[in-house]
């Protein structure tokens, strides 16, 4: 497949050749939370033509960002994930999604909010200063879909669906719960008082949760 090259020898022009295109990096960001099908991307980047997508996995490939790999019986299905080279993506996509975050208040007309755009919220948001020497895990239930929160000793992990073993699991019962707690529109004590957040396991752990994860 043709590469789009800008004639520059620079680090910077060699990683937009690579992953510089419309959607690649939104499906870096969505790979980030674990391997996907072809219809899992799709789902989660509804307004991307098939033609697209799939030119932009082929790019993935040929530039070693992303593999493929067939699912062990009986799932008979074939996934993409990122190669560790791929993954080395993610602070550049953090860094950028907190820069981007600026300009965020409420969503536009006809914007989706998807689980793998919540998790880069969490990414993004994420204070290690504020989680170090802490291990902790949650479960965020968002309505239509939940996330899992892994802090391991001041690093954080985040995937899509329940986790295994929560400490607290953090249930968003108001359009704005969860994210009136992250931008300090709301404490823990007034969010759980009017019921826009509900918890399940050690309240004392929401503190811990507003500390780590804040716009």
């Amino acid at each position: 497949m043709t590469v789009r090259e800008y004639g520059q020898f620079c680090g910077l022009a060699r990683a937009m050749e690579m992953v510089g295109e419309r959607w690649t990096l939104l499906i870096v960001r969505n790979l980030l939370s674990g391997p996907q099908r072809y219809t899992d991307l799709r789902k989660g980047l509804s307004a991307i033509p098939t033609n697209i997508l799939s030119a932009r996995l082929k790019q993935l490939e040929e530039a070693g960002l992303v593999v493929r790999r067939a699912l062990p019986h009986p799932e008979r299905a074939v996934v993409y994930e990122l190669t560790g080279y791929g993954r080395e993506l993610e602070p550049a996509l953090v860094a950028l999604g907190r820069w981007g975050a600026r300009t965020m208040t409420t969503p536009r007309p006809g914007e989706a909010i998807t689980p793998e755009s919540v998790a880069m919220a969490f990414r993004t948001t994420f204070r290690p200063e504020a989680a170090r020497g802490t291990t902790v895990g949650y479960e965020v239930r968002m309505g239509d879909f939940t996330l899992r929160l892994q802090v391991t000793d001041g690093a954080l992990t985040v995937g899509v669906g329940p986790h295994p073993a929560p400490d607290l699991v953090v249930e968003r019962r108001g359009d704005q719960g969860v994210h009136a707690l992250m931008t300090g529109a709301k404490t823990p004590a007034q969010a759980l008082a009017d019921g826009s957040v509900g918890v399940e396991g050690d309240p004392a752990l929401l503190h811990r949760f507003v500390e780590m994860f804040r716009f």
